[in-house]
Protein backbone atom coordinates (compact mmCIF):
# COMPACT_ATOMS: atom_id res chain seq x y z
CA UNK A 1 0.00 0.00 0.00
CA UNK A 2 1.23 3.64 -1.29
CA UNK A 3 1.34 6.46 1.79
CA UNK A 4 -1.09 8.11 -0.29
CA UNK A 5 -3.82 5.15 -0.63
CA UNK A 6 -3.20 4.83 3.31
CA UNK A 7 -3.69 8.09 3.96
CA UNK A 8 -7.32 8.18 1.87
CA UNK A 9 -8.12 4.64 3.84
CA UNK A 10 -7.55 6.77 6.98
CA UNK A 11 -9.72 9.45 6.43
CA UNK A 12 -12.43 7.43 5.03
CA UNK A 13 -12.22 5.48 8.72
CA UNK A 14 -12.72 8.72 10.33
CA UNK A 15 -15.53 10.61 8.54
CA UNK A 16 -17.30 6.95 9.38
CA UNK A 17 -16.93 5.41 5.64
CA UNK A 18 -19.13 8.47 4.27
CA UNK A 19 -18.24 11.36 2.17
CA UNK A 20 -18.68 14.45 3.40
CA UNK A 21 -19.53 16.57 0.60
CA UNK A 22 -23.27 17.79 0.73
CA UNK A 23 -23.30 18.34 4.94
CA UNK A 24 -25.47 15.52 5.46
CA UNK A 25 -22.94 13.95 8.16
CA UNK A 26 -24.32 17.51 10.26
CA UNK A 27 -27.79 16.75 10.57
CA UNK A 28 -29.02 18.72 7.51
CA UNK A 29 -31.76 17.25 5.49
CA UNK A 30 -30.06 18.06 2.27
CA UNK A 31 -28.73 21.25 0.64
CA UNK A 32 -32.20 22.72 -0.53
CA UNK A 33 -34.39 21.85 2.45
CA UNK A 34 -35.51 23.92 4.39
CA UNK A 35 -38.69 24.34 6.93
CA UNK A 36 -39.43 27.22 4.70
CA UNK A 37 -39.43 25.70 1.58
CA UNK A 38 -41.74 22.77 2.74
CA UNK A 39 -44.36 25.65 4.42
CA UNK A 40 -44.42 27.80 0.76
CA UNK A 41 -45.01 24.39 -1.29
CA UNK A 42 -47.69 23.64 1.38
CA UNK A 43 -49.18 26.84 0.86
CA UNK A 44 -49.16 26.55 -2.80
CA UNK A 45 -50.47 23.22 -2.70
CA UNK A 46 -53.19 24.29 -1.23
CA UNK A 47 -53.98 27.68 -3.18
CA UNK A 48 -53.31 25.73 -6.54
CA UNK A 49 -56.22 22.69 -4.90
CA UNK A 50 -58.57 25.48 -3.65
CA UNK A 51 -59.28 27.17 -6.45
CA UNK A 52 -59.87 24.56 -9.42
CA UNK A 53 -61.83 23.82 -6.62
CA UNK A 54 -64.01 26.30 -6.47
CA UNK A 55 -64.07 27.22 -10.12
CA UNK A 56 -66.04 23.78 -10.67
CA UNK A 57 -68.01 23.60 -7.21
CA UNK A 58 -69.30 27.27 -8.24
CA UNK A 59 -69.53 26.72 -12.25
CA UNK A 60 -67.17 29.59 -12.37
CA UNK A 61 -66.68 28.73 -15.83
CA UNK A 62 -69.63 28.05 -18.49
CA UNK A 63 -67.72 26.46 -21.24
CA UNK A 64 -66.60 23.02 -20.53
CA UNK A 65 -63.46 22.70 -22.71
CA UNK A 66 -62.41 26.16 -21.32
CA UNK A 67 -62.72 24.84 -17.82
CA UNK A 68 -60.97 21.68 -18.95
CA UNK A 69 -57.82 23.63 -20.16
CA UNK A 70 -58.19 26.14 -17.07
CA UNK A 71 -57.98 22.74 -14.34
CA UNK A 72 -55.41 21.36 -16.64
CA UNK A 73 -53.23 24.12 -16.73
CA UNK A 74 -53.53 24.77 -12.57
CA UNK A 75 -52.41 20.72 -12.38
CA UNK A 76 -49.26 21.16 -14.59
CA UNK A 77 -48.58 24.28 -12.17
CA UNK A 78 -49.01 22.36 -8.85
CA UNK A 79 -46.64 19.66 -10.44
CA UNK A 80 -43.98 22.17 -11.06
CA UNK A 81 -44.66 22.87 -7.49
CA UNK A 82 -44.20 19.43 -6.03
CA UNK A 83 -41.51 19.35 -8.20
CA UNK A 84 -39.10 22.60 -7.04
CA UNK A 85 -40.49 22.36 -3.60
CA UNK A 86 -41.23 18.96 -2.07
CA UNK A 87 -38.51 17.17 -4.74
CA UNK A 88 -35.94 19.67 -4.85
CA UNK A 89 -35.44 19.09 -8.37
CA UNK A 90 -33.66 22.11 -10.14
CA UNK A 91 -30.77 22.39 -12.97
CA UNK A 92 -28.42 22.06 -10.24
CA UNK A 93 -28.97 18.99 -8.35
CA UNK A 94 -26.73 15.91 -9.54
CA UNK A 95 -25.16 18.02 -12.33
CA UNK A 96 -28.71 18.59 -14.22
CA UNK A 97 -29.29 14.82 -14.76
CA UNK A 98 -32.79 14.66 -12.51
CA UNK A 99 -33.87 17.91 -14.45
CA UNK A 100 -32.82 16.09 -17.82
CA UNK A 101 -34.34 12.84 -16.90
CA UNK A 102 -37.43 14.27 -15.89
CA UNK A 103 -37.65 16.82 -19.12
CA UNK A 104 -37.32 13.10 -21.15
CA UNK A 105 -39.76 11.43 -18.90
CA UNK A 106 -42.09 14.66 -19.22
CA UNK A 107 -41.76 14.10 -23.45
CA UNK A 108 -42.33 10.79 -23.47
CA UNK A 109 -45.07 10.46 -21.79
CA UNK A 110 -46.30 13.44 -23.91
CA UNK A 111 -45.78 11.36 -26.86
CA UNK A 112 -47.54 8.43 -25.64
CA UNK A 113 -50.39 10.07 -24.15
CA UNK A 114 -51.25 12.60 -27.40
CA UNK A 115 -50.64 8.57 -29.73
CA UNK A 116 -52.84 6.85 -27.85
CA UNK A 117 -55.68 9.98 -28.11
CA UNK A 118 -54.96 10.39 -31.63
CA UNK A 119 -55.40 6.80 -32.60
CA UNK A 120 -58.54 6.31 -30.43
CA UNK A 121 -60.06 9.53 -32.13
CA UNK A 122 -59.43 8.46 -35.51
CA UNK A 123 -60.11 4.53 -35.06
CA UNK A 124 -63.05 4.73 -36.43
CA UNK A 125 -62.18 6.51 -39.42
CA UNK A 126 -58.95 4.75 -40.32
CA UNK A 127 -60.26 1.31 -39.00
CA UNK A 128 -64.39 0.62 -39.75
CA UNK A 129 -64.49 -0.08 -43.68
CA UNK A 130 -66.49 2.13 -45.82
CA UNK A 131 -70.44 1.16 -46.17
CA UNK A 132 -71.97 2.32 -49.07
CA UNK A 133 -74.89 4.34 -49.18
CA UNK A 134 -77.61 3.12 -50.74
CA UNK A 135 -79.38 4.74 -53.12
CA UNK A 136 -83.40 4.63 -52.98
CA UNK A 137 -84.65 2.66 -55.81
CA UNK A 138 -86.83 4.22 -58.52
CA UNK A 139 -90.37 2.94 -58.91
CA UNK A 140 -92.34 3.37 -62.34
CA UNK A 141 -95.77 4.00 -62.51
CA UNK A 142 -97.99 0.29 -63.03
CA UNK A 143 -98.78 -0.21 -66.70
CA UNK A 144 -96.38 1.63 -68.41
CA UNK A 145 -93.71 -0.30 -69.80
CA UNK A 146 -90.23 0.76 -71.61
CA UNK A 147 -89.66 -0.60 -74.89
Amino acid sequence: MSAQHTTHAHDAHSHGGHDDHHGDHHGDVGPHSSLRDYTIGFVLSVILTAIPFWLVMAKVIADRNTAVLVLGAFAVVQILVHMVYFLHMNGKVEGGWTMLSTIFTVVFVAIAIAGTLWVMFHMNANMMPAHPTPTPPTHEAPGHSTP
